[in-house]
């Protein structure tokens, strides 16, 4: 019966991934809370005792006014304008920024530090978002499924001969040794070197970028006392899509290497084994019947006068 199948499959794996599932989620919680509870909790203690100094330097305000002023500030922070700086500031929709802001919202990082405000620009962004998304993801699937369908149709790796075999390993691993240097490390030290991070900070904005988990604690061309190129931000635009389209590429190809690799090692293994049982192998079966050679009587001529004839 169909509920007797469901629930030998709830049974049999379901449940099991459910409690590990929920058990990373709990470890992941405990982890973040022993990390980061102490540190906001200073971060809290510190505001207000700005805001206390304030008060005490300029006693025209009182806290009512300071609060308006915060509010003020915190809807302006929303907006996606930067509170620092003056009105001199880059726009943060000029054509570089609303690629930019494009390519986040069809890959789904939304870093949350820019949003439309205006009722039209919502209704197209959720539009956009409808088409955009489906796009993105038929474009990364066609790259990976373009690459597995190239490694599909060549030809046997088995059977091609053992130098073909390790140049063929090398490769895949040069490619992907060269793809991390372009994509996960040159970048974040760009980076690091224009916003004035550390390179762990840069690293960490590539990461979480390209993971699209888009926290928006790290965002290029933001800050407002930098003079940016104007192209800065669409660059990272583009750095975005194609590290995407890298994943994409690396994801069948990561297990691939591995499997070759250790293909290779067992490979290498048997071979060392034969080679060290080769001196001392014996034939099997010395004798001529053994070796599956019959005799028959014209191999022993018997003469007449032996019997007697």
């Amino acid at each position: 019966m169909p509920s007797a199948g469901l629930c030998s499959c709830w049974g049999g794996w379901a449940l099991p991934l459910l409690l590990v599932y929920v058990c990373y989620l709990l470890l992941g919680a405990t982890i973040f809370q022993l990390l980061e509870r102490q540190a906001e909790a200073q971060s809290r203690y510190h505001f207000q005792l700005e805001k206390l100094r304030f008060l005490e330097n300029y006693t025209c305000l009182d806290q009512w006014a300071l609060e308006q002023f915060v509010q003020v500030i915190m809807e302006a922070w929303v907006k996606g304008v930067n509170p620092k700086g003056n009105s001199t500031n880059p726009s943060n929709w000029d054509f570089g920024s609303s690629f930019f802001f494009a390519g986040t919202v069809v890959t789904t990082i939304g870093y949350g530090n820019l949003a439309p405000s205006t009722e039209a620009g919502q209704v197209f962004c959720v539009f956009y978002a409808l088409l955009g998304i489906p796009l993105n993801v038929i474009f990364l699937n066609h790259l990976g499924t373009g690459l597995r369908a190239y490694l599909a149709t060549a030809e046997r790796w088995e059977d091609q001969p053992r130098r073909s075999q390790v140049l063929q390993v090398l490769g895949l691993a040069l490619f992907l040794s060269l793809g991390t240097l372009v994509i996960l490390i040159f970048p974040p030290m760009v980076f690091s070197h224009v916003e004035g991070w550390s390179f762990s900070e840069g690293f960490y904005f590539a990461f979480i970028t390209l993971s699209t988990i888009g926290f928006g604690d790290y965002v290029v061309g933001t800050d407002p006392s930098k003079h940016y190129i104007s192209v800065y931000r669409s660059l990272a635009a583009i750095w975005i899509l194609l590290g995407l389209a890298w994943l994409a590429l690396i994801l069948p190809l990561g297990p691939l290497l591995l499997h070759r690799c250790c293909q290779l090692w067992l490979l290498s293994l048997r071979q060392g084994c034969g080679a060290k049982e080769a001196p001392g192998r014996r034939p099997r079966g010395g004798s001529t019947a053994a070796r599956g050679v019959q005799a028959t009587p014209q191999d022993f001529p018997i003469s007449k006068r032996g019997l007697g004839s």
